[in-house]
């Protein structure tokens, strides 16, 4: 499977890349420095405010039923980010230029104006909301002789390293789908982020300063 990386930015020796939380991204999981996987799970979110009594006490019930059958803990990531939404104005003005009813276009410049005005009043914030599911690694304490085997026969140190983390990643994916079942029972939306949509989050979270939505451009990045 290809491994995805950015390009580090190397000052006084060390590379940027070495003050990460995490070391590389593929198979569709982060993996971090200690060896630990993490799998990202995209998950819609619901108006609980709009939701009658009787809808709000049973969207919580579910929810505290869904916390107790966790046996490993999660992360639950929000992300808060401004929405440039001029393209799609563009492009709404564009069909307006194509509309040939008189009431369309009436309605249509009406939504254009409406639309600018909430600009003028404020920045438009979209929130993502993502689940973390983690597997860590049960840290294997080797003896002396094992050590000189393995600096002996670096190949085989390797095979087993791959194995491992292929068993990891077995445990990561059926724990991942456990909890990607419970979240659609809550009538939630779940989507497990690919290689290329980490990467993508990573980046953006890193870069969360700008305030704005950054769109990662993939040819910076080292695919081996």
């Amino acid at each position: 499977m290809a491994e995805q990386k950015p390009k580090t930015t190397k000052t006084g020796g060390t590379s940027s890349q070495s003050f990460l939380e995490f070391e590389e991204v593929k198979d569709d999981v982060i993996v971090t420095k200690m060896g630990g996987l993490r799998a990202v799970l995209a998950v819609s979110s619901t108006n609980f405010i709009l939701k009658s009594q009787d809808e709000q006490n049973a969207i919580i019930s579910r929810y505290q039923g869904f916390l107790n059958t966790l046996e490993h803990p999660i992360q639950i990531v929000m992300q808060s980010r401004h929405l440039d939404i001029k393209s799609y104005l563009e492009k709404v003005e564009s069909r307006l230029m194509q509309q040939k009813n008189e009431l369309l276009r009436m309605q249509t410049e009406e939504y254009i104006i409406y639309v600018s005005k909430l600009l003028e009043y404020g920045n438009i914030m979209n929130k993502t909301f993502y689940v973390v599911v983690p597997y860590n690694v049960a840290e294997v304490k080797s003896g002396f002789t094992q050590r000189l085997k393995d600096l002996a026969l670096p190949a085989r140190q390797i095979a087993a390293s791959k194995e491992r983390f292929m068993a990891d990643l077995a445990h990561l994916t059926e724990r991942t789908m456990r909890i990607e079942s419970e979240l659609l029972s809550l009538g939630l939306r779940v989507m497990r982020l690919k290689t290329a949509e980490l990467v993508e989050l990573l980046f953006n979270s890193y870069n969360a300063a700008s305030g704005q939505k950054s769109h990662l451009d993939f040819s910076e990045l080292e695919i081996g």
